[in-house]
């Protein structure tokens, strides 16, 4: 599956829900099925900074398709960043660094956070991309 595909999968599960606190039910779930960062990385290394919670994020890459794995002190937004996994982990650098993550606005996600949590959610995408770049930058050498 491509990131579009990823994408416009996660806008039809959205929509089968009519209230944002069933939306927010769902989020929370997808951060109890996320695949847990190694205890190792919960340092201030691997920090997002931005984030209201504390969010780990670690990026190691495998038969050249980004493998991510996070965890946070809240879980709210351990789903928040388990959604923007489920995108974008097991895709290769240049599709995770050119994706423009256009399903968060289409679920309505950053209309329904408060001003710190959208900041947090900036954050996680701006991270991401970090990673994807540097994988890039560092598979052209």
């Amino acid at each position: 599956m491509t990131i579009k595909e990823k994408e416009d999968a996660l806008v039809s599960e959205f929509g089968m829900f009519d209230e944002w606190m069933d939306k927010y039910s769902y989020i929370i779930e997808l951060g109890k099925e996320m695949p847990l960062i190694d205890e190792k990385h919960k340092d201030p290394q691997h920090l997002i900074s931005g984030c209201q919670s504390r969010v780990w994020l670690n990026a190691e890459i495998k038969d050249g398709k980004i493998q991510f794995t996070a965890d946070s002190d809240a879980v709210i937004t351990k789903g928040i960043i388990s959604l923007l996994l489920k995108v974008v982990s097991n895709e290769e650098p240049k599709d995770i660094a050119g994706a423009n993550f256009g399903f968060l606005e289409k679920i309505g996600l950053k209309d329904h956070l408060s001003p710190t949590r959208a900041n947090g959610l900036v954050s996680m995408v701006k991270q991401i991309k970090l990673y994807a770049k540097a994988f890039q930058l560092k598979n052209m050498n």
